[in-house]
């Protein structure tokens, strides 16, 4: 079997892969590329592949300077998942989070997302809050892990 390789986007190539994986997994909150450019300066995002085929891609978002809460979400591509690919991308984020200073780890997941709601559940995490953002039909689920 082939390992992963996870990188940092630190190039436009990567950081439209990046945008790729989270437009297909998260549709209703879409991002233009200047929206995946100012979040790649705001929180540690990864990319990862197979060979050179596009799996998946990972954000967290540190603790605030008034929290040592950080959010961490691990995605993958429906072709790729049920392969471990995303225990590999959500330990390195839990591991980057902690080495950011977490002692509190949530992350967010549409309430449409099945796969996603199941992963995170698997491993631990329990609902806090759901809620739709003003002017949105959509339900988000934010869960933190136990």
């Amino acid at each position: 079997m082939s390992t992963l390789r996870i990188e940092q986007p630190d190039d436009e190539a990567r950081l439209k892969d990046w945008q790729h994986v989270h437009n297909v997994i998260v549709p209703p909150a879409a991002m233009s590329f200047d929206d995946v450019r100012d979040r790649a300066r705001r929180y540690h995002l990864e990319v990862a592949y197979l060979g050179d085929v596009l799996v998946g891609c990972t954000t967290v978002r540190p603790p605030a300077d008034d929290t040592a809460t950080a959010t961490v979400i691990a995605r993958v591509l429906a072709e790729h998942r049920g392969r471990g690919f995303g225990e590999e991308l959500y330990a390195r984020g839990l591991e980057q989070a902690r080495q950011r200073g977490a002692e509190v780890i949530e992350t967010v997941v549409l309430a449409s997302n099945a796969d996603g709601l199941r992963f995170a559940r698997k491993h631990g995490f329990v609902e806090i809050e759901r809620y739709v953002l003003p002017g949105d039909t959509v339900q988000w689920i934010d869960l933190r892990l136990t």
